[in-house]
């Protein structure tokens, strides 16, 4: 028995240590991720987050980015305007979404981006 706790024990930790210390991607139940809208890309993209929050952050100075829904599962979230900075905070449903950048991009093409959300 005593071998049979140390042994629960070391898988355990295993598991632990090799999971995504931000638990931000993939895997297991619920988390966040962080999208980063730039000059003209979304990083990173195509992303596949498990269901959670998922944030988009204007983090670098700009004249500003829209944030345009193409697609996806259920209603979509509701388009931006211009943003040069700060943050938007999402919930998505399970499904495939895409998006882009009406001033840079459009549907596939130029700056646009893809979530897959399990």
């Amino acid at each position: 028995m005593k071998y049979a706790s140390w042994i629960i024990a070391a898988a355990c930790f295993a598991l632990v240590a090799c999971s995504d210390a931000t638990g931000s991607k993939g895997g297991g139940g619920g988390g966040s991720i962080t999208i980063a809208v730039r000059n003209d890309f979304f990083s990173p993209t195509p992303d596949t987050v498990s269901a959670g929050l998922v944030t988009f952050s204007w983090t670098t100075p700009s004249n500003g980015h829209t944030l345009t829904w193409d697609s996806g599962p259920g209603i979509l979230p509701t388009n931006t305007g211009t943003i040069t900075s700060g943050t938007r905070d999402l919930i998505l449903q399970a499904g495939t979404y895409q998006y882009h950048c009406s001033i840079h991009g459009g549907p596939g093409t130029g700056m646009h981006g893809t979530i897959v959300v399990q």
